[in-house]
């Protein structure tokens, strides 16, 4: 964690990833946090590899990454930064739940070997509910873009 100008801006690697959310091998879709800003927003990694399951049928021939596994990396990226933000969820029974998924669009295929840059940011917060911006980038590029809102419940 270091601070800049004031703000707390932290990372996370993937032994503290796992400490802050419950996702395992083959349903973890964050590598690294890059950046936090406790309560605003994140940056995930996500190194997208051709030993992932879901490549062997989607598609033989032209792996291509799923839609839904894009958008779970994005909900993940943000329950890093809810624990992060809620420092006593980490290690606790709670978990991160998702309401809704809004406006989710795809722009380009990502493929094994592609490096997907996640950026979350939080646009609402009510008690245990938080609603989220989210686009993916590979490249500097958008591959995707989606809004979505979370609870935290317990676990």
């Amino acid at each position: 964690m270091n601070e800049t100008a004031g703000i707390e801006v932290g990372t996370a690697d993937i032994l503290q990833i796992l400490q802050m959310i419950p996702h395992r091998y083959p349903m973890l879709m964050v590598d690294r946090v890059v950046e936090m800003v406790p309560d605003q927003s994140a940056v995930g990694i996500k190194n997208v590899s051709i030993n992932e399951p879901h490549f062997a049928g989607h598609f033989p021939g032209r792996p291509i990454m799923p839609g839904v596994m894009i958008v779970e990396a994005m909900a993940q990226t943000a329950a890093v930064l809810v624990a992060y933000s809620e420092r006593e969820l980490q290690g606790s029974s709670k978990l991160v739940y998702f309401l809704a998924i809004d406006n989710a669009r795809f722009r380009r295929p990502v493929v094994p070997g592609d490096s997907m840059r996640i950026l979350v940011n939080r646009t609402h917060r009510r008690g245990n509910v938080w609603k989220f911006d989210s686009k993916c980038t590979v490249d500097d590029k958008v591959v995707a873009e989606a809004n979505f809102s979370a609870m935290v419940v317990d676990g």
